[in-house]
């Protein structure tokens, strides 16, 4: 007896919509990979990795200092890895360990002058990168791009 949930013939069109689905899905895929590349050769000048540039805007977004629990939460990493990540940093220049003064047992990871300045070069720098991909699109493609990318992360984003 045939199994009544495939059907006896194939159908050429809902073939052709997965197939669609899956390349729309690996050239996403791709163009991601191609970003991360980019992304992390822009940041080779500065001797960061993706993760030291994320804790070190993290303290500089976090109302300029930051504990290491809320560096960790934005990368979403154990505490002790953040602390790696911050001890990185520090032994660079970029950020300076701080006791709160609000709680005492609490040290504030501080961006300093340097970490600052890094920040917004890099910052400036992956602005150009986003430039030079979306180049290929008028305006009307790129917000409408923009517009389906967000339809597709969703509210949170």
């Amino acid at each position: 007896m045939p199994d009544s949930r495939i059907p006896a013939q194939p159908d050429p069109a809902r073939n052709h919509t997965l197939g669609t689905r899956a390349e729309t899905y690996e050239l996403i895929m791709a163009a991601a990979r191609h970003m991360r590349r980019e992304w992390m050769a822009s940041l080779e000048p500065w001797g960061q990795s993706p993760h030291e540039f994320r804790a070190l805007r993290a303290a500089i977004d976090h109302d300029g200092a930051a504990r290491l629990s809320d560096i960790a939460e934005r990368l979403r990493i154990a505490p002790r890895s953040a602390t790696e990540v911050v001890d990185s940093l520090q032994a660079k220049g970029l950020v300076e360990r701080a006791p709160s003064p609000t709680d005492r047992r609490s040290i504030l990871v501080v961006p300093t002058d340097a970490g600052r300045e890094a920040a917004d070069a890099i910052l400036a720098g992956r602005s150009v990168l986003g430039a030079r991909m979306l180049a290929p699109l008028d305006a009307d493609e790129q917000e409408q791009l923009r517009g389906l990318l967000m339809r597709i992360l969703g509210p949170d984003h």
